[in-house]
């Protein structure tokens, strides 16, 4: 057997870089905390690409799209994928990496036309062994649609990966009755890093104290070392939901 690696693997709903009820841009304040965690690959959704409104109001408003300020000299490669589109912007999800992502794709899930949706894929090059293949999502608010956008998630990726290659799903999957979780599970191969023996996968949201559990980490090919919920302050002035982290271990050939 070869050795294993780790990897630290972190995801957020950052609410477009404002606190809960849009009361105040936390942009900046989430680079520092995103730092301080020191992830090496990072999942975000509702992450804004461009807001010409926001630009306008707000004096420090950064001038490139958020993953890119985010990702600024630290996680040296990053992909975005916009799926809401508007007169004055867009947002969608991103992928921070530290390891050289080797293709990326953003696949689209709508179901409902007034609720865009897409799927982030990204191939990334991981040191001393084989890559892996990682995808943020954001779900639907509506179950059935959820339903329809795992199973498309499925679909995806049985095409474009083999069973056996190293997979990582992460996101706000709005989900708290856990169906969809378990469709992963069985069709995927996949575990859910939190989840206690009962299934349960862990409360993420509201950020101040956790009730609902939206959130979620899967894996495939990898060893589950720890896990962390990053709630409360600071975390809950930052975003209305709670980041999840989780420190994975894999075999390098």
């Amino acid at each position: 057997m070869s050795k294993s690696a780790a990897l630290h693997v972190t995801t957020l709903n950052i609410h477009k870089g404002f606190s809960q009820f849009n009361r105040r841009m936390m942009v900046h304040e989430l680079r520092e905390r995103l730092r301080e965690l020191n992830p090496d690959i990072v999942f975000l959704q509702e992450v804004q690409g461009l807001h010409l409104g926001h630009a306008e109001n707000h004096d420090d408003w950064p001038s490139e799209p958020q993953h890119e300020f985010l990702a600024d000299e630290v996680w040296h490669d990053s992909a975005y994928g916009s799926n809401m589109i508007y007169d004055h912007g867009h947002h969608g999800n991103a992928i921070l990496s530290r390891f050289p992502i080797l293709h990326s794709h953003n696949q689209d899930v709508t179901h409902l036309q007034f609720e865009k949706r897409g799927l982030l894929h990204c191939r990334i090059a991981l040191p001393g062994g084989p890559g892996a293949h990682c995808v943020c999502v954001h779900l639907s608010l509506f179950g059935y649609s959820r339903r329809l956008q795992v199973a498309a998630l499925a679909d995806y990726l049985d095409s474009v990966s083999a069973p056996n290659e190293p997979l990582i799903i992460a996101g706000d999957f709005n989900d708290w009755s856990n169906r969809a979780g378990h469709q992963l599970v069985k069709r995927l191969g996949l575990t859910e890093v939190f989840s206690n023996r009962n299934g349960a996968p862990v409360r993420s949201y509201p950020a101040a104290l956790p009730v609902f559990r939206l959130d979620r980490i899967y894996v495939r090919g990898f060893k589950v070392r720890r896990t962390e919920v990053h709630f409360g302050q600071p975390w809950s002035a930052i975003s209305d939901h709670a980041a999840l982290s989780a420190h994975l271990a894999r075999h390098a050939r």
